[in-house]
């Protein structure tokens, strides 16, 4: 499981023009599953985002969590980040679950990070989304589970 991490002053997802999630501070996040993917992978990776300490604390330094500021998560489906482009022009995503078993661990990682006390807004799974945000920093990381 891989998970791009991005902290934000805001974020929206919309599809057909409507906006079905929308944070403000807090962290966008892309979400991709492979077909080896399990929900040890997902707790791992829920646990990692609940306490990835990026935010500034009163001297400046990264040292807090996004449940520490009170921040929300913008988690958004996206197989394309098992695109393997080594080969040719076009992509292959082999690598990446079937929707059948990725969908049910995407709603179960979301999950996870609500238990712990997040609000957490998400994509429409499958669907074409526009996404949109304000990277603040700007702060990205790439978290893998194995």
């Amino acid at each position: 499981m891989r998970v791009v991490v991005q902290r934000c002053k805001s974020a929206e997802v919309t599809v057909n023009n409507q906006t079905i999630g929308r944070i403000e501070q807090g962290l966008m996040l892309l979400v991709g599953i492979t077909y080896e993917d399990t929900e040890q992978d997902a707790k791992y990776l829920a646990d990692k985002v609940a306490g990835l300490r990026i935010f500034e604390d009163e001297t400046g330094k990264m040292n807090l969590s996004v449940l520490e500021t009170g921040g929300a998560i913008l988690s958004v489906s996206q197989f394309t980040l098992y695109g393997d482009c080594r080969k040719g022009k076009r992509p292959n995503f082999m690598s990446a679950a079937r929707p059948e078993q990725a969908e049910p661990l995407y709603q179960e990682f979301n999950r996870m990070l609500r238990e712990q006390g997040l609000q957490v807004e998400t994509g429409a799974f499958g669907e074409m989304m526009d996404v949109s945000l304000t990277n603040w920093g700007p702060v990205t990381l790439m978290i893998d589970s194995k």
